[in-house]
């Protein structure tokens, strides 16, 4: 046998067409990578570069409105992109890191305004959009949206949460802190 004759079936063995369908697989991974990416955005938990609504007003000091009606529960949730948040007015800080389009996200806002309003004065609820800016993202040290995080009166943080926190489980772990 020649060399050229076994270099031509070495050429058309199998081995080689195994490796000629690598680039078919590589597309049908970038194929699924591209249809999971698109599932998220319609679902709302893509990125948020691909939004296209105005971003509500940032607020950082309540307005004065009745107490317990929808607008004074808006104006108890600070909505901000400041860091220097000062926590020693308040036994705890709630804050709420996510974004206004992601689904979980928009579960918590009920549960935010209503802990505004029912313990105004000694929680303060803090909302960043980390979609919007993602600096409060880098400095809590999140990876997933919602997350919150809970500071004391020192600045020191003594608890997090990761996802949905429903409201009773959340209210019980602000009354072993302190709150009434």
């Amino acid at each position: 046998m020649n060399t050229e004759s076994l270099s031509s079936k070495i050429r058309s063995s199998s081995f080689f067409i195994k490796q000629d369908a690598f680039p078919r697989e590589r597309f049908y991974l970038a194929l699924s990578a591209a249809l999971l990416a698109v599932v998220l955005a319609a679902a709302g938990c893509g990125s948020g570069a691909a939004q296209k609504e105005s971003p509500a007003p940032a607020s950082s000091k309540p307005q004065s409105t009745a107490a317990g009606t929808p607008a004074a529960a808006e104006s108890l949730v600070l909505v901000t992109d400041r860091l220097d948040i000062d926590f020693s007015k308040h036994i705890v800080t709630f804050i709420e890191l996510g974004a206004d389009k992601c689904i979980p996200c928009k579960a918590m806002q009920p549960i935010m305004k209503e802990i505004a309003v029912e313990y105004e004065g000694q929680v303060q609820v803090v909302f960043y959009d980390v979609w919007k800016n993602p600096e409060p993202a880098r400095k809590y040290g999140i990876q997933l949206i919602p997350t919150q995080v809970f500071i004391d009166k020192t600045g020191r943080e003594v608890f997090r949460h990761v996802g949905l926190f429903p409201k009773d489980e959340l209210v019980a772990f602000l009354k072993k802190q302190g709150v009434r």
